[in-house]
């Protein structure tokens, strides 16, 4: 299916990139842009074929955010319940994200600001161009820097402080802050971002799939859980892994000396 905001390609190990197509404007966000977000991260999430997934952008910028002229005008138009339609929208994209069994890296090789900062954070992996830079402008701008899920996603992975200075100051973070706060999983090259993202979606995409997806939805659960639930849950958990197909192809290619060969569809998470 072809998308009109964005550019979408699927490579023979399995490996989609989203690429922003709006660089005249550091590809910018809209009111289409997002529901055509939603729109994929649901169908991919539901799609065998794909294995992992890179965000990245055209041009200069990975993502300024939402547009001032075509989403923040507008929006100053709008009822209660219109501007709750928006909100419930831009939130869907990154619970889709996050709810994603695929492995999702962004390729952050330049601007990250605003919403577009919300997608790299929403990601499971980050790899950032050197001299690169973080903005979470709401507060900025009057806004809230709660959007989006940012007050719950950021302080558990900078911590709490880091998290207040960025989201209360409008503080950039850079790329070799990134990288020390663990924002960052890898910092490289500008040029080299996106190459190095698809590296690690192609290793990704050839491993054991189940493992990733079971382990990417046990992170998320378990985080409003006690200790006692998460055990509880890992228990059961890895009591099923432990009868798994991939986990028995595993002994068996030890056991008779060669690679493992995984299983090379995702089944979805329901």
């Amino acid at each position: 299916m072809s998308w009109d905001q964005f550019k979408v390609e699927v490579d023979d190990a399995g490996v989609a990139q989203l690429t922003l197509t709006r660089p005249d404007t550091l590809n910018s966000l809209t009111f289409e842009v997002y529901a055509d977000l939603v729109r994929w991260t649901d169908e991919t999430s539901r799609n065998p074929d794909i294995k992992a997934v890179v965000l990245a952008g055209e041009g200069r910028g990975f993502c300024s955010g939402g547009n001032i002229q075509e989403i923040m005008g507008p929006l100053l138009q709008r009822d209660m319940e219109g501007v709750l339609a928006f909100t419930r929208m831009t939130c869907a994209v990154v619970a889709n994200l996050r709810k994603m069994p695929q492995p999702v890296i962004a390729a952050i090789h330049g601007t990250a600001a605003g919403a577009g900062a919300v997608l790299a954070l929403a990601s499971d992996l980050r790899i950032v161009g050197e001299g690169v830079k973080f903005h979470f402008l709401f507060s900025k701008v009057g806004l809230a820097g709660a959007d989006m899920g940012t007050a719950w996603l950021l302080p558990r992975i900078i911590g709490d402080g880091r998290a207040k200075q960025a989201l209360l100051f409008g503080s950039p973070i850079t790329s070799d802050q990134a990288l020390a706060w663990g924002l960052a999983n890898a910092v490289v090259p500008r040029e080299d971002v996106v190459t190095e993202a698809r590296r690690w979606a192609t290793e990704l995409a050839q491993g054991p799939l189940e493992a990733y997806r079971v382990t990417k939805r046990a992170l998320h659960v378990e985080a409003d859980m006690s200790f006692e639930a998460a055990l509880d849950y890992e228990t059961n958990l890895q009591a099923a892994m432990l009868r798994s197909a991939d986990h028995r192809e595993f002994y068996d290619s030890k056991m008779e000396d060669r690679d493992a060969s995984w299983r090379d569809r995702l089944e979805p998470d329901h």
